[in-house]
């Protein structure tokens, strides 16, 4: 065999574990992203039925409700809502009427059920997508009243 054929030999097995281990890593990436979404969007059904994705706003007051260790509670952008139900310990920092981030899915009864429960770290922060969201809810409300 010609040393030109060797390298043409090595170049395309090169290129071939290049293109499997490509393949792999966007696998990867595409099973682990988790779509952010508004209380609204899920609300339009513009939430994915089977992928987990975060929703994301304020914790509706006076909506919290803990059963041993199962919490539900309800996640608004003032305009709509979507009930959560929780299983597991809360951040110290979640509380009703401040924002968090929840990430899970619909379950099989058709109840969204969060995997994990994402609170704000200090008073004046708020995720971009959240503060967004609820500044356009504010802006359509506004807009609405006569």
């Amino acid at each position: 065999m010609k040393p030109r054929h060797k390298r043409a030999i090595i170049i395309v097995a090169g290129l071939a574990l290049l293109a499997v281990a490509a393949t792999l890593i966007l696998n990867a990436l595409n099973s682990n992203i988790a779509l952010y979404i508004t209380p609204t969007e899920v609300v339009q059904g513009k939430a994915p039925k089977t992928q987990a994705f975060r929703i994301g706003g304020l914790v509706k007051e006076g909506s919290l409700a803990r059963d041993g260790m199962t919490v539900r509670f309800i996640m608004t952008d003032l305009a709509n809502d979507v009930p959560v139900t929780y299983q597991g310990i809360l951040p110290d920092l979640f509380k009703q009427g401040q924002g968090a981030v929840v990430q899970g899915k619909f379950g099989a009864d058709g109840k969204f059920v969060a995997s994990e429960v994402l609170a704000k770290h200090d008073e004046n922060y708020m995720p971009p997508e959240a503060q967004s969201a609820l500044d356009q809810t504010k802006k359509a409300q506004g807009a609405a009243k006569p």
